[in-house]
C-alpha cells in the first residue's frame, strides 16, 4: 500500500473513534461495572450461605447488577426467593 492509503486508513479509523467515543465510553462503563458485579456476586457466595441466598456466578447476573446496581441486586434475591419457594 502506497503512503496515501495508509493515510486515508489512519484517517477513517480515527474518524471512526470520535464519532463513537459516546458509544465505546457506555459500552467500557457497562464492562467495568458488570466486572464489579462479577467480583462482588463471587465474594457474595460464601456470606449467601451463612443467609440462605445463592445467587449464580454468571454473565446475566452480572449485567444485572453492572445495569441495575444495587436495586438489581434486591431484584436477583426476589427473584430467587419467588424460585425456591
Amino acid at each position: 500500500m502506497s503512503g496515501w492509503a495508509w493515510a486515508a486508513v489512519a484517517a477513517a479509523v480515527l474518524l471512526t473513534l470520535v464519532l463513537a467515543r459516546r458509544p465505546l465510553r457506555a459500552l467500557g462503563r457497562l464492562v467495568g461495572r458488570s466486572s464489579l458485579g462479577l467480583m462482588f456476586l463471587w465474594a457474595f457466595q460464601t456470606l449467601g450461605s451463612w443467609l440462605g441466598a445463592q445467587l449464580g456466578v454468571n454473565l446475566f447476573n452480572a449485567l444485572v447488577l453492572g445495569v441495575l446496581g444495587v436495586p438489581g441486586f434486591a431484584l436477583l434475591l426476589m427473584v430467587q426467593w419467588l424460585v425456591s419457594s
